[in-house]
C-alpha cells in the first residue's frame, strides 16, 4: 500500500511510501529473491512480451480494410522503419528488426506500468542497463567488424584546426562514448520512476478528507486534479521515452556504420 494511517498518541497521521511500488517481491511466498526466483518483475516482463506478440500476430494480416490491431501494427512498423532509415541511413535497415523489437518492448513496458497495481519494469536500472549495454556492445562490435581500426576515426575530429585541439576533442569523444550506456539507461529508468513516484505522493493526500475534514476538503480535490494531470503527462512520457531510447539507438548505429567526423 502506498498510503496508510498511523496512530501517534491517539492522533492519526498520514504515512505513505511512494518508493514501495518499485520493490522486487517473489510471486510465491516470501523469503529472499534469487536469480531463479519468479518475481513481480518476471510477471510483468512476461506480460510485456505477450502484449508485443499479440500485437504482431493479431496485426499481421493484409486486409484491405485493416483492423485496429493491424492499423496499430502497421503504424508502429512504418514509424520505426522510417526512423531507422532517416537517422541510421539505409545501411542500418538490416538491423531494423532488433530496433523495432526494442521499441515495442519499452513502449509496452511503459504503458503496462500505468495500469493500477502494475509494476513498471523499465523503472529499474537493471532492466534498462541490460538494454543499453546490448546497444552499446552491439554497435561497438559492429563498428570494429565493419571498419577495423578505422572505427577509431569516430573519436578523431579531423576538422579541428590544430593537432592539440584534436587530441583534447578525442579525449572528450572517448569519455562521451563510454558514458553512452549510462545516460541511455538512466534517462529511461529515471523518468519512469520519477513520474510514478510523484503520482504516489499526490495519491497519499487524496484520503486526507477522512482524517482531517477541514483541511481535506481543500487538499483532496487538488490532489485528485494533480494525479489526473500527472497521469496524462505520464502517458505522453511513456511514449516519448521509448522514442528517445530508439532514436538514440539509431544515432549510435549510424556512428558505427559511418565513424568519420
Amino acid at each position: 500500500m502506498a498510503t496508510e494511517t498511523e496512530s501517534h498518541g491517539g492522533e492519526e497521521g498520514l504515512v505513505f511510501h511512494p518508493m514501495d511500488q518499485f520493490l522486487v517481491t517473489p510471486l510465491f511466498g516470501g523469503g529472499e529473491v534469487h536469480w531463479y526466483t519468479p518475481t513481480n518483475v518476471t510477471l510483468w516482463m512476461a506480460l510485456t512480451l505477450l502484449g508485443v506478440a499479440c500485437l504482431l500476430v493479431m496485426g499481421g494480416g493484409r486486409a484491405i480494410v485493416p483492423s485496429r490491431f493491424q492499423s496499430v501494427a502497421e503504424l508502429s512498423y512504418t514509424f520505426i522503419h522510417k526512423m531507422v532509415e532517416d537517422v541510421g541511413s539505409r545501411e542500418a535497415l538490416p538491423y531494423f528488426p532488433l530496433i523495432f523489437t526494442s521499441f515495442l518492448f519499452i513502449v509496452f513496458s511503459n504503458f503496462l506500468g500505468l495500469l493500477p497495481l502494475a509494476f513498471t519494469t523499465t523503472s529499474h536500472i537493471a532492466v534498462t542497463a541490460v538494454l543499453a549495454m546490448a546497444v552499446f556492445l552491439g554497435v561497438t562490435v559492429l563498428g570494429f567488424a565493419k571498419h577495423g581500426l578505422g572505427f577509431l576515426k569516430l573519436f578523431w575530429v579531423s576538422s579541428a584546426p590544430t593537432v592539440a585541439l584534436r587530441v583534447i576533442l578525442a579525449l572528450i569523444e572517448v569519455i562521451s562514448y563510454f558514458v553512452r550506456p549510462v545516460s541511455h539507461s538512466i534517462r529511461l529508468a529515471g523518468n519512469m520512476m520519477a513520474g510514478h513516484a510523484v503520482i504516489k505522493v499526490f495519491a497519499a493526500f487524496a484520503p486526507l478528507v477522512t482524517i482531517s475534514f477541514g483541511l481535506g476538503v481543500l487538499v483532496t480535490p487538488l490532489s485528485i486534479l494533480a494525479i489526473t494531470a500527472i497521469y496524462a503527462l505520464e502517458v505522453l512520457v511513456a511514449f516519448i521515452q521509448a522514442y528517445v531510447f530508439t532514436i538514440l539507438t539509431c544515432v549510435y548505429l549510424r556512428d558505427a556504420l559511418h565513424p568519420s567526423h
